[in-house]
């Protein structure tokens, strides 16, 4: 058994988190180097029981310096002897770029559309902030303890927590992949005190994506494209009542059916009212026309002459055809019309 004198640790592959200092069965004599690089902290350990703990900096192992050991190593003014105690270095770095994602979806409850089924990926950083209690919480006694031993882990408290955060946000799942800074700022303030209460601090935490199932996501393009004809319908409305004019032009006698199918868009009237305006050849019974017996003016669709009450409608006084309001032959016989 040997004297050891300098106590330190150079973390080759940067994956460790807490690796205990192998003392060979050694043991520490008074006066003993410890040092403790940038990104370090030392825990010592007696039978289990964190003692004293040591940030970055080259310290010369007395009695002042390891107060909480001495205390429960009985040493009344100064140890004299050799001692034996387990050292744990634990590294403080930030250990970044983890991922993070949902095996089975998250569901939440939106306002829109009900109980949604979201899943999401990401990228996620964290280091020990409390080394004491890291190593009470999670590694022990370990002789060492990486990253890949608390990833799985650590992913299940964010997905854990996940579905709360998600629903506190506040933030509709239609527009969640818009928002993902805002979505990955509140998550992980959401999650950060369930890492505290292991030592650790969760330095950052990113969404790369959040996916919605396909009928969801489909609704949210209809509502888009409804979205978008709802905000520009006077423009519709007025690219149909041109188009419909257009074939009424080209087939005079078929404006009325032109007419007819643009009801069911409701463009009907607007419709007529173009056409009639432009000249066109749709236009009410009677309209235009006079009293054959008064001379006064008829409105449009009048059966009588609202200033005599004589008839308005006109025969063939040879046939007996109907004639058109200003007819001046008879469309059956061909007879003049006086």
């Amino acid at each position: 058994m040997a004297l050891i004198n300098v106590i330190e640790w150079l973390d080759k592959d940067h994956q460790e988190i807490v690796h205990k200092y192998d003392t060979n069965k050694n043991i520490v004599k008074r006066g003993s180097s410890l040092t403790v690089r940038e990104g370090q902290t030392v825990v010592f350990s007696d039978n289990g029981r964190v003692a004293d703990v040591f940030g970055p900096g080259r310290y010369k192992l007395e009695t002042d310096t390891i107060p909480i050991l001495t205390a429960l190593m009985s040493w009344a003014y100064a140890f004299e002897s050799p001692f034996k105690s387990d050292i744990f270095f634990v590294s403080t770095r930030v250990f970044v770029n983890r991922k993070w994602g949902t095996a089975t979806p998250v569901i939440l409850r939106d306002r829109e559309f009900g109980t949604v089924r979201v899943r999401g990926y990401g990228t996620y950083s964290f280091r020990v902030a409390d080394a004491a209690v890291f190593i009470k919480q999670l590694s022990g006694a370990l002789r060492t303890f990486s990253a890949a031993d608390i990833d799985e882990y650590i992913r299940s408290i964010i997905v854990m927590n996940l579905s709360d955060a998600l629903g506190e946000c506040g933030i509709p799942v239609a527009d969640m992949s818009a928002n993902l800074l805002e979505l990955s700022a509140h998550v992980q303030k959401s999650v950060a005190p369930r890492f505290k209460n292991f030592g650790m601090e969760l330095t950052a935490f990113n969404f790369q994506s959040v996916s919605l199932p396909a009928e969801v996501e489909k609704a949210i393009d209809e509502n888009a494209r409804l979205g978008v004809l709802r905000g520009n319908v006077d423009v519709y409305t007025q690219i149909a009542r041109a188009d419909a004019m257009k074939e009424a032009a080209k087939n005079p006698g078929g404006a009325g059916s032109v007419v007819g199918a643009g009801i069911g868009l409701g463009l009907g009237a607007d419709i007529a009212r173009g056409i009639t305006e432009s000249g066109g050849n749709v236009r009410g019974a009677n309209a235009g026309a006079k009293c054959p017996v008064c001379g006064e003016s008829v409105p449009a669709g009048a059966k009588f002459c609202p200033e005599c009450g004589s008839s308005i409608k006109r025969a063939c006084p040879k046939c007996g055809a109907a004639l058109a309001p200003g007819a001046k032959f008879c469309p059956e016989c061909g007879a003049k019309i006086q």
